[in-house]
């Protein structure tokens, strides 16, 4: 039995990987072939992917540019709650975009705090939508994601350094061109390239803040080929040409990401003895708390909004729910099924056959470059002579948010599952023990944290996710996110707010089960 261990991890990863590639490519290749006429990109299409990537250089700039004094802050400073800060900085990724986006509207809107302000001193109010807006939204989710970056790169430089460098006295300008500028020449670029990689894909940012020919980005463009115009050759095209960039980016990312080569230390802890003069600390301090405002000032808008309307939701908001959560709960189920397969089958593969392994990894983080709406489209056009396309728009919808979480999934258990099989792996073999066994003693145990992030992450991601339903949704039988779009497309902003604050409580809920359940049984 313990000889068939390995075959059967490699074939059920070669399976998942295929599966997965297939999902990519089958449904791109469905709505080409579908499509009535050849197609050719004209200036508003070409204008879009230009706006896509200008505001995804723009925002990548920004939110690592604002990031980097905010990363500086925490890591020389300690202070009480600031443990729970940098974990805070990580809710923003599992955010639900339309909640974050009512949020801002809350508080840059024409009738936002910032306005009303405005409007008091005597200043023409703000307007969020059009290109500022949209870059405005993603360096709200993503300039915690550049702080966790660039913190992580700070605490990767041993405290020997810093100690060294005051004991032969450097002030803090000098220890800032010696140490830090070298780690973020090396950090900075990969994070950078990263949060880029996110924001060539965003749709729901777009779909709310943006449209109109200067604010349209190409996944915006492809929705409104396949809602408007019904052009399949056309939202192909773009999304071959969205491929394209997204696989060019994460070369170049991959390329960018070098290490720092500080070498190891004794890990004692860092003790910043050049950040200690009063306007250091003010700045830090100012740093910090601008942050936070900035993060925590929308969802502090929405729930004020939201709090006194929760018990006067409309009718339609429950059943909602309770299909956003079924939709979530199959997402994860499906994205950890796969994620897990993948993951064993690499690492099993990984000792003798690296190439092979890396191709089933890959295989993996293909949906990174896919397009969720030429993804969802694909898969209608596929099932279409089966059942009609709005009987399926849940299950289809379900098994696109599955793909789409499973490299943030994967990406969690690779390191695990080829830790444990690299530890464990041959003394399972030596004791010939079975599969089951090796599951319920050996693997499970020691994966139980990652696979309880994994599935919370893909869960919470699936929860507030705003892409293939806006598509084919029933009228009648919408998630949670599309009532809330619904209700801020009819003006009716407190109800939205409301709904809003209960798809955040739920999404937030939904990780924190699975990630506290995985540390429990760990």
């Amino acid at each position: 039995m313990a000889r068939r261990a390995e075959p059967l991890a490699v074939a059920a990863g070669a399976g998942a990987a295929a599966l997965v590639a297939a999902f990519v490519a089958g449904p791109l290749i469905a709505v080409f072939l579908r499509a009535e006429t050849p197609a050719v990109l004209g200036p508003a299409d070409w204008a879009a992917v230009r706006f896509t990537v200008v505001q995804a250089l723009v925002s990548a700039a920004l939110s690592v540019a604002l990031a980097i004094p905010v990363a500086r802050a925490l890591a020389r400073r300690d202070f009480p709650g600031r443990r729970l800060l940098v974990t805070l900085l990580g809710a923003p990724f599992i955010l639900p975009v339309i909640v974050a986006v009512l949020g801002l509207v809350a508080v840059f809107g024409q009738n936002g705090l910032v306005s009303r302000a405005l409007g008091a001193a005597g200043f023409a109010p703000l307007s969020i939508y059009g290109a500022h807006g949209v870059i405005l939204a993603h360096v709200f989710f993503n300039l915690p994601l550049a702080t966790r970056f660039l913190l992580q790169g700070w605490q990767s430089v041993p405290a020997e350094r810093f100690r060294l460098a005051a004991s032969l006295g450097m002030s803090a300008s000098d220890i800032a061109r010696t140490i830090e500028r070298p780690m973020l020449r090396a950090v900075a670029p990969g994070a950078a390239m990263v949060i880029f990689l996110v924001c060539l894909t965003s749709f729901a940012v777009a779909l709310v803040l943006g449209g109109g020919p200067r604010a349209t980005t190409v996944e915006l463009a492809i929705y409104q080929a396949f809602r408007f115009d019904f052009d399949l050759g056309k939202a192909a095209l773009l999304a071959l040409v969205q491929i394209v960039l997204t696989l060019a980016a994460t070369a170049l990312a991959w390329r960018l990401t070098t290490p720092s080569g500080f070498g190891t230390g004794l890990d004692r802890p860092v003790a910043r003895w050049d950040a200690q003069t009063p306007a250091l600390r003010a700045i830090d301090i100012a740093a910090i708390s601008l942050v936070t405002l900035f993060l925590l000032l929308p969802l502090g808008a929405v729930a004020a909004a939201g709090l006194p309307r929760l018990a006067e939701l409309p009718a339609g908001i429950w059943p909602a729910t309770l299909r956003s959560i079924l939709v979530a709960l199959a997402s994860a189920a499906l994205t950890l099924g796969l994620a897990s397969a993948i993951a064993a089958g690499a690492a099993s593969l990984a000792p003798r056959a690296p190439g092979r392994a890396g191709l089933i990894e890959g295989a993996g983080y293909l949906t990174v470059a896919a397009s969720s709406l030429v993804m969802g489209t694909g898969l209608f056009i596929l099932l279409y002579p089966l059942a009609d396309p709005r009987a399926l728009a849940l299950p289809v919808t379900a098994l696109v948010n599955a793909l789409m979480a499973l490299p943030f999934t994967l990406r969690v258990l690779m390191p695990a599952v080829s830790e444990t099989l690299r530890d464990y792996g041959r003394l399972a073999d030596s004791l010939a023990m079975p599969l089951l066994a090796r599951l319920r003693l050996v693997y499970l145990p020691r994966l139980s944290r990652p696979i309880g992030f994994g599935a919370g992450l893909a869960a919470a991601l699936s929860m507030g996710d705003l892409g293939v339903i806006v598509l084919f949704a029933d009228p009648q039988a919408p998630t949670l996110p599309l009532q809330v779009y619904n209700l801020m497309g009819a003006y009716r902003m407190a109800d939205a707010a409301a709904a809003a604050l209960l798809l955040v409580t739920i999404s937030l809920a939904l990780f924190w089960v699975f990630d506290r359940g995985g540390r429990r049984n760990a």
